[in-house]
């Protein structure tokens, strides 16, 4: 298992620590996940044979939200 955080920009209220959540937990090889709005970021546990972190800014940005790198 790999983890990765990826800080995010543009979340301001609970309801967008959810709608990430949602997005995030819904792709594959994620086996642990937090999203905290103070800091504004999303810690992932992984498994890197089915998926990585390139995936998960993709579903954030996706989702309504920047990356910030």
């Amino acid at each position: 298992m790999q983890t990765a955080t990826i800080k995010i920009k543009g979340m301001t209220c609970m309801g967008c620590v959810n709608s990430i959540k949602n997005v995030l937990k819904n792709l594959p090889g994620i086996t642990q996940l937090e999203v905290t709005l103070d800091p504004a970021q999303a810690v992932v546990q992984f498994d890197p044979a089915s998926t990585n972190p390139d995936q998960f800014k993709e579903a954030i940005i996706d989702a309504g939200f920047d990356v910030v790198e």
